[in-house]
């Protein structure tokens, strides 16, 4: 996770209602932290060759430019009515709203977007984009959908991994921040809590293998409550599958927070189906925190 000093809240604009609940999310969070807020509109530039060979623009790129510096006012407005105080910057970027973003997030300490967009984010959360900046973003990625202020505590999805152990200081300072608390959810099916048949353990009856999910639960909280006294932190084991598990308890949540890898009950968490239903259909926003900055 990105900490150096000045490190920003890097949010997408489009104009969209989507895109304005991630701006006023942002610049509370951004608030919180005491960071600048970053507000970035993405678009590409129609290009036209002059008779010099130079590169000319007409009227429909002035009209684009226009509605670029509409877009990101009205996004400022937006942020600063969210939480008074912000200290907010705008910028339009040349190019595709992945690869932008993913630039962007080498110098921020969280991206912040919405579930759904148009324009130069439109489809954000239909297909490769989505699942392109969960993998590949160099910090924290918060996907903001479901009930825009939801109450509850936050909730956590625990596998023991580093992923996972990144994921749980992520929640519990979001908690602390927030003033709410955090549930620790670990996930287990009989048939798969080992993710591979020959790592499984030595352990037949239910109940031992329940009582090896509360070990690994326990131990990956181990110090967190000492560092957050604040914080009420509340332990749950619950047998089903990952996907269907962290879903079911964002319906009571503010914030689904997920490691970028899993294994055992989370295995895969980021590579496929699991990761995509989550973003899909959570019940409330979601955030996806890698353990160090990713390779693009």
């Amino acid at each position: 996770m990105i900490t150096e000093a000045g490190a920003a809240v890097v949010v997408g604009a489009d104009g969209s209602a989507s895109s304005l609940a991630a701006i006023r999310a942002a610049a509370t969070d951004a608030v919180e932290r005491g960071r600048p807020l970053r507000i970035v509109h993405a678009f590409i530039w129609a290009e036209l060759t002059g008779p010099d060979g130079g590169t000319v623009y007409g009227p429909h790129d002035t009209r684009m430019r226009a509605d670029a510096e509409r877009i990101l006012a009205a996004a400022l407005v937006e942020a600063e009515k969210a939480a008074p105080g912000v200290h907010a910057t705008t910028a339009v970027v040349d190019g595709n709203p992945a690869p932008v973003l993913l630039s962007e997030s080498r110098n921020a300490v969280l991206l912040v977007i919405g579930d759904r967009g148009l324009d130069g984010f439109r489809s954000l959360l239909l297909g490769s984009v989505a699942l392109h900046l969960t993998t590949y973003a160099a910090c924290p990625v918060l996907v903001i959908r479901g009930r825009e202020h939801a109450t509850g505590p936050i909730i956590v999805g625990v596998d023991g991994s580093t992923g996972s152990e990144a994921a749980i200081g992520f929640a519990i300072e979001q908690a602390a921040r927030r003033k709410t608390g955090l549930t620790a959810v670990r996930a287990w099916d009989a048939f798969d809590v080992w993710g591979q048949k020959d790592t499984m353990p030595l352990v037949s009856e239910p109940g031992d293998l329940e009582a090896e999910e509360h070990r690994v639960l326990s131990e990956s909280l181990a110090g967190w409550a000492q560092r957050y006294p604040e914080v009420t932190v509340q332990q749950e084991i619950v047998r089903g599958r990952a996907a269907t598990v962290l879903i079911e308890q964002s319906q009571h949540a503010q914030l689904l927070v997920t490691g970028d890898r899993g294994r055992g009950g989370f295995a895969g968490l980021l590579l496929g189906s699991v990761t995509q239903t989550v973003l899909h259909h959570a019940h409330c926003s979601v955030a996806v925190v890698r353990p160090t900055p990713a390779t693009i």
